[in-house]
């Protein structure tokens, strides 16, 4: 778990809680790197505030830069990562969109149909989109502090929230066009509220649950304005969730921690996720479930996210997001770009990635 400093360089805890993690292909818990403090974190502060956003330019590498985020977009997907760079993928191929008006690394995207989305990132950044990703526009920066957000949620068009370092949580009811921050309660045994969280997901209810540190998962009834606390029984920290179709709960997260609710969050249950990788992403499609994560873990469940069975990827890839291409597969996001997965089962999970 990452400890709080007096100031946290966002370059630096991209390296930690992504960027490094996920560059590196290793699982770590958080505790190889700690935050920037004294005079390096005035220094770093300093420096944040003298940034300016700039256009994303276009790369040939684009393609190969590492994803963070991926959605489905209608019949597409869209991924976004490092500085910036926000990929569309349709078919077999990917392209890069061009004109992102804000070099940020994006961590989270997040479609209502298949116009309508948001992504998050560092520097407190959300950009919107109105047509499907092709094109995007600034909704909200804050470079007065170091806190990035790592995940974003809309229950419908206008009803979103964010969340991100230290129990930073956004919320809007006007699609974007402005948001609040809230405050949230401190966390049993803390003193404080600052807990990172990293994941956020719905249920079919309409709560939202943000996963974060010490197996310990938030959850708001109201749409994010406030929240209360749930511990999993997992003793890491949770980096994903997601609602099962049949009302069941996943969280996933550090050393192949998977833990599964059947009542709503009141109890939690350990699965053998088959490996002990970092998990980054949970998706499902019908009674299939994938988990994926760091060193090309990767796992399938087919009786609805009950039990799994892993096998490792052969070229040890780490994954970071997955979702359904529609055609009984996956696009998975990586340290290399989006990959494409032909079908959900260890047997082609064995298989060499394909670009698409």
């Amino acid at each position: 778990m990452l400890q709080r400093g007096r100031r946290c360089d966002g370059a630096r805890l991209a390296a930690v809680l992504w960027l490094g993690l996920i560059a590196s292909g290793q699982a770590a818990d958080g505790a190889a790197s700690a935050p920037v403090a004294g005079p390096n974190a005035t220094a770093a502060a300093d420096a944040l505030r003298t940034v300016r956003p700039q256009v994303v330019a276009a790369s040939p590498g684009a393609t190969q830069a590492l994803m963070l985020g991926l959605a489905r977009a209608g019949t597409r997907a869209v991924a976004v990562g490092e500085r910036g760079v926000v990929l569309e993928i349709e078919g077999g191929t990917s392209r890069q969109v061009a004109g992102v008006p804000m070099d940020a690394t994006l961590t989270s995207v997040h479609f209502v149909d298949a116009e309508t989305g948001w992504a998050a990132g560092h520097w407190g950044a959300i950009l919107h989109t109105t047509d499907g990703g092709r094109h995007w526009a600034p909704q909200r920066t804050d470079l007065s502090q170091d806190r990035p957000l790592f995940a974003v949620h809309f229950l419908d068009a206008r009803h979103g929230v964010a969340v991100g370092l230290w129990s930073l949580v956004l919320v809007t009811a006007d699609g974007g066009q402005t948001w609040e921050t809230v405050t949230m309660p401190t966390p049993p045994g803390a003193r404080k509220a600052d807990l990172n969280l990293l994941g956020l997901f719905a249920d079919g209810a309409g709560r939202l649950w943000a996963t974060g540190e010490r197996g310990l998962v938030a959850v708001s009834d109201d749409r994010g304005r406030n929240w209360r606390y749930v511990s999993t029984g997992a003793k890491g920290s949770l980096w994903c969730g997601i609602a099962l179709a049949d009302g069941g709960l996943l969280v996933a997260g550090q050393r192949g921690a998977l833990w599964r609710s059947d009542d709503g969050g009141q109890n939690w249950r350990s699965l053998d996720s088959g490996g002990r990788s970092s998990i980054t992403a949970l998706a499902s499609a019908g009674d299939q479930v994938i988990a994926v994560g760091l060193d090309g873990y990767y796992a399938v469940s087919s009786d609805g996210g009950r039990s799994f069975a892993a096998q490792p990827r052969p070229d040890r890839l780490s994954l970071t997001a997955a979702v359904p291409n529609g055609a009984g597969g996956w696009w998975l996001g990586s340290r290399a770009g989006v990959v494409s997965q032909a079908a959900a089962s260890p047997a082609n999970a064995a298989s060499a990635p394909r670009k698409p």
